[in-house]
């Protein structure tokens, strides 16, 4: 059982437990046409995106043309966020396997959180539209602290919250950010494969990866504190 080897288990959300690339992609372009540039397709949006929505904007304001002269990045930024947080899900959805996971998960005992990059408005707003906040008893946005992924204390504060030491804790993501906070909290991540990185998540250094989110609880069983 997992409980038998870890308390909690906790999650990154883009690219992991949910598929935002599609409504992040609109809004960019949406922002980008008020700009009078050209927007990009889903797919090269989908490795844009990892480091928050700030982050997000500004590779899309350099892949569109390079940053906009006397243009305040702050005053954009805040308008990005301001219509995410209004519409966080148009075209977006869960992964195959996420619901049934996170059931499964929570009958072995295991204490679930989030741990994301992205502002804690739209994540909290996001999770209660698809039916996910329920699961989760801790959920930290990037901007609710001072640091954030792949800085250790972002993970160590979720972690905090639950009430768990990272020897009896495991980090599921995507990304090198993930592998990275992991490593430095010293506590294994498991990837999955069909997040949005630019490197394969295989060349990574993760524990585990997976191909589907249905296979996380055997890849978590086959781990040892």
């Amino acid at each position: 059982m997992v409980v038998a080897r870890w308390d909690a288990v906790v999650f990154d959300l883009d690219g992991t437990l949910v598929d935002t690339a599609p409504d992040l992609h609109a809004h960019l372009n949406e922002m980008l046409a008020d700009l009078g540039r050209p927007g990009f397709a889903l797919g090269d949006v989908r490795p844009m995106i990892g480091d928050g929505a700030r982050a997000l904007l500004r590779r899309g304001l350099e892949a569109s043309g390079g940053m906009p002269a006397g243009v305040d990045l702050e005053a954009l930024f805040a308008e990005f966020l301001r219509r995410y947080t209004a519409r966080p899900l148009r075209f977006g959805a869960t992964f195959d396997g996420v619901e049934a996971t996170l059931e499964i998960l929570a009958r072995a005992g295991a204490k679930l959180g989030v741990c994301t990059n992205k502002p804690q408005a739209p994540t909290d707003r996001l999770l209660s539209a698809l039916g996910l906040a329920r699961h989760f008893a801790v959920v930290i946005g990037g901007d609710s602290l001072t640091v954030r992924k792949p800085d250790p204390g972002h993970l160590l504060a979720v972690l905090d919250r639950l009430g768990t030491r990272p020897e009896r804790a495991v980090l599921v993501g995507d990304s090198a950010n993930d592998v990275a906070a992991a490593a430095a909290t010293g506590l294994p991540c498991v990837l999955v494969s069909f997040g949005y990185t630019q490197t394969p998540a295989h060349e990574l250094g993760a524990a585990r990866v997976i191909d589907q989110m249905c296979e996380l609880p055997a890849a978590l069983a086959s781990l040892h504190p």
